[in-house]
């Protein structure tokens, strides 16, 4: 699945009515960055990024795994900026006073002034989830993966989208597509197992 057909994917969530929506009670929850991460590492990004997701890939165990997972999220929150920094403190100071509303008019500023900040997006998307408003968090989606096909994170975000709306077949999709980059994905493997089984139906 080529992007996962992304462009008909996103379509088609967009298009749905949220009256018609009937949500599930055991889905995952969205994937963030750890509360510490360890320093980012200095040196090319896209270099110490590939080196760091083959080695997620390679993972022995989940230890191992997590590990390298914040080492990932600590390159990735990287923004080079000190206006982008001072924005996302304030951004985690509207989230944490539960002001859902602010902490997205921030993020918007922050995504006009450097577009090419993924973490913005992502963040963006997580609260357009909180507020249910599954076009937004998917259009923010898109525009993370475009710049980050393997952002895991984005990915069980959007897996969770699709179970919330009842699409379980593209959930379960775009749930494998985030195990071939992290096989030990918090609860992933779990859910896909699931899903598999709902989807697909039980081995004989």
């Amino acid at each position: 699945m080529t992007r996962f057909r992304l462009s008909a994917l996103f379509a088609a969530v967009t298009a749905l009515s949220l009256s018609t929506v009937s949500l599930h009670a055991q889905t995952g929850k969205w994937i963030g960055p750890p509360d510490k991460l360890p320093k980012a590492q200095t040196g090319d990004v896209t270099r110490n990024l590939d080196f760091l997701f083959g080695a997620l890939k390679a993972a022995p165990d989940e230890a191992s795994a997590k590990a390298v997972e914040q080492r990932i999220w600590a390159l990735w929150l990287v923004s080079h900026s000190d206006t982008a920094n001072l924005l996302m403190t304030r951004v985690k100071t509207a989230v944490e006073a539960q002001d859902v509303d602010l902490a997205i008019k921030l993020l918007t500023a922050l995504i006009d002034i450097k577009p090419d900040y993924v973490e913005a997006w992502n963040r963006r998307a997580t609260l357009y989830f909180m507020k249910k408003d599954y076009g937004k968090a998917v259009s923010d989606i898109s525009e993370v993966l475009k710049r980050e096909p393997r952002h895991f994170g984005a990915l069980a975000g959007l897996g969770l989208i699709l179970q919330e709306i009842g699409d379980d077949k593209r959930a379960l999709e775009v749930y494998r597509r985030a195990l071939e980059i992290y096989p030990r994905l918090e609860k992933i493997p779990e859910i896909v197992k699931t899903l598999s089984e709902k989807v697909e139906g039980r081995d004989i």
